[in-house]
């Protein structure tokens, strides 16, 4: 690849992604002309068109630009993909993702955060602290911010924080200068085969830290005490022995307040913005990145009580007395937990609605029984068709495989279009709804819909 400075025209396929439009703004902002396909239109499209990114919908060698220098694509896109095929076949340089945002980084001071979950979430408040603190970044991030409303943020110094995306091992692209781990649950088993294998990846990332670096990692996880030879940090939200750690935590108002503890400092009474114990842990790890960069206390603690999360993470829609309507993007059983699991710490006398759109067909197969004992949280139960993304069908693989280990459960299959009606029947006190597919697409109907109902 040519250097970077002298790239004047940079194509996406797969543009409308969280990971590449990011990217793709990070060029347009510096005057790179950027342009890309999509599979379908989005409000991430509708954004990036609005800032002067040429987007098309349709799978069509004739509406490519002809001054393209660089094709940067996403592994979720089949290799037999035309615009795909026509690029490769016509020596067109062509880089997945990773390789571009090796790239980016290379150079730059990064602070990169892993994890099977808590990655984005942590990303941004990590990315909030540094902005808010007047420390400065620019930020590749893997949600849609509410602070600041997009997923990417331009920063005048020399440091990248950066989502580290496990899938298809693009995170040991990078070589951070800090890195977290939040978690490392199995997971993208069609890309790892096994648990061990996701494991080891984690590892190797660890390793992939400058020499100088540090790497910050959840207590709790049990390959930590095979990192001995690195400069590591460990936190946790329930073991004390953890570099970073917190005490006193209190739920006020459907949040938690706490006191932060690394070693002889104490940062107290931080009442964190967003919802959610398994948020406390993310917060700690951020307040660690900020201790690292000798941020002070009190800017810590502003930045962590002024953080108002990321779009689809414990996003409430509708906060009424009578009815809640809270979304989150959680597609894995650890994350679906976390999730519950806070909704009935802040909810603990209402009825809980779940709607839950699995994602994958390969994910729905290799934990169908850890799905059902997360779910089985919540009293009512709706399951809408799997999400394939890049998949294909797998025979005898659907959301029944789901509804099958959940006899006990109030717990049902239904279609996309008769969701409403159904959850008019079962008459929901806090109504949530989960998953990393499209089905994002109905919180506008739902919530217009329960508005009436008021």
């Amino acid at each position: 690849m040519k250097p970077l400075s002298e790239i004047k025209s940079i194509y996406f396929i797969g543009i409308g992604g969280i990971g590449m439009s990011a990217l793709a703004r990070y060029f347009n902002n510096r005057g790179v002309k950027i342009s890309g396909y999509d599979k379908t239109p989005s409000n991430l499209t509708d954004e990036l068109r609005s800032e002067g990114i040429n987007i098309h919908f349709e799978e069509n060698v004739s509406l490519i630009p002809k001054d393209v220098e660089l094709v940067v694509y996403t592994p979720a896109v089949p290799n037999e993909h035309a615009e795909l095929v026509y690029f490769r076949k016509n020596n067109f340089e062509v880089v997945k993702r990773s390789d571009l945002l090796e790239q980016v980084t290379k150079d730059a001071f990064t602070i990169a955060v892993a994890g099977t979950h808590g990655k984005t979430t942590t990303t941004s408040m990590i990315a909030h602290l540094l902005k808010s603190s007047g420390y400065d970044c620019t930020a590749f991030l893997g949600g849609i911010t509410v602070n600041y409303n997009t997923n990417f943020l331009s920063g005048k110094n020399n440091v990248i924080v950066v989502e580290a995306d496990e899938y298809d091992r693009s995170f040991l692209k990078l070589h951070p200068d800090i890195s977290i781990i939040t978690s490392a649950d199995a997971d993208h088993l069609d890309i790892y085969g096994t648990g061990e294998e996701v494991v080891k990846s984690f590892i190797d990332f660890a390793h992939q830290l400058k020499n100088d670096g540090s790497l910050i990692v959840k207590h709790e996880l049990p390959f930590r005490n095979s990192l001995h030879e690195l400069k590591q940090f460990s936190y946790s939200t329930a073991d004390y022995e953890a570099d970073f750690t917190c005490t006193n935590e209190v739920l006020l108002n459907g949040t938690f307040q706490f006191d932060l503890i690394a070693g002889e400092n104490t940062i107290n009474e931080i009442h964190l913005g967003v919802a959610g114990m398994h948020n406390v842990e993310n917060a700690v790890a951020a307040a660690a990145v900020g201790m690292l960069l000798k941020i002070s206390p009190q800017k810590i603690r502003e930045a962590l009580e002024t953080f108002k999360g990321v779009k689809r993470r414990f996003e409430y829609i509708i906060r009424r007395d009578d009815f809640v309507f809270i979304d989150d993007y959680a597609h894995h059983p650890q994350e679906l937990k976390a999730f519950l699991t806070a909704v009935r710490e802040i909810f603990p006398d209402k009825k809980i609605t779940c709607v839950f759109q699995p994602h994958l067909y390969s994910r729905t197969r290799d934990f169908a029984d850890e799905f059902a004992e997360s779910l089985s949280l919540a009293h009512d139960i709706f399951l809408l068709p799997i999400y394939p993304a890049r998949e294909e069908p797998i025979e005898g693989v659907n959301s029944e495989m789901i509804c099958n280990r959940m006899e006990d459960s109030n717990v049902r299959v239904v279609q996309k279009e008769d969701l409403i009606r159904a959850l008019d029947i079962s008459k929901p006190e806090v109504l949530v709804t989960c998953g990393a597919g499209d089905i994002d697409m109905l919180l506008e109907p739902i919530r217009k819909h329960f508005s009436k109902t008021a």
